[in-house]
């Protein structure tokens, strides 16, 4: 037979559990990255610094085609996609196509090494809250918008993409 201080222990026990289980699921909500934006959907972009010390301003943007990437140094599916994007910059940004991108490595350093180690010049900043607040980083990576030249969704997807589907995002510019 099981005494009342026993029981009290389980009840206890259980009531931590259920507030444990509930504060986690609450802090992976609170912190869930969003999900990719839909096509059609204007795409507001941020003034930001860049790495290379020049500054990216959204009125470059209007009326062109732009290309937002998100990466890190680190992932191995960056690193596969990462030359055709540059590959993308080299062959189009001279017809007008622009392009930003963003690190998520942790330290700035960290992402002007790897941009210089594999000579990459597309723009490239670093993300950060204030600019998160006008454009939230999706859930995924690499993760490739493509902004029309109206200012709105016109292709966005997460995960590594094919060569040749980068390659078809300089036939929009």
């Amino acid at each position: 037979m099981r005494d009342r201080r026993d029981i009290l222990l389980q009840a206890v026990g259980l009531g931590a559990s259920a507030y444990l289980a509930s504060a986690s699921a609450l802090a992976q909500s609170e912190h869930k990255e969003p999900e990719l934006p839909k096509v059609g959907q204007v795409l507001t972009l941020p003034e930001t610094s860049l790495l290379s010390g020049a500054s990216f301003k959204p009125a470059l943007a209007d009326g062109k085609l732009t290309v937002i990437y998100w990466w890190a140094s680190w992932c191995p599916f960056c690193m596969v996609q990462s030359p055709h994007i540059e590959a993308l910059w080299k062959a189009h940004q001279s017809r007008g196509l622009q392009m930003l991108t963003f690190s998520i490595d942790k330290t700035e350093q960290a992402a002007k090494d790897y941009l210089q180690k594999k000579s990459y010049t597309f723009p490239a900043a670093m993300l950060s809250p204030a600019i998160t607040r006008v454009l939230p980083k999706p859930k995924g990576l690499p993760v490739v918008i493509v902004r029309g030249k109206d200012g709105r969704v016109k292709h966005a997807e997460a995960g590594e993409m094919f060569p040749e589907d980068i390659e078809k995002i300089g036939q929009w510019v």
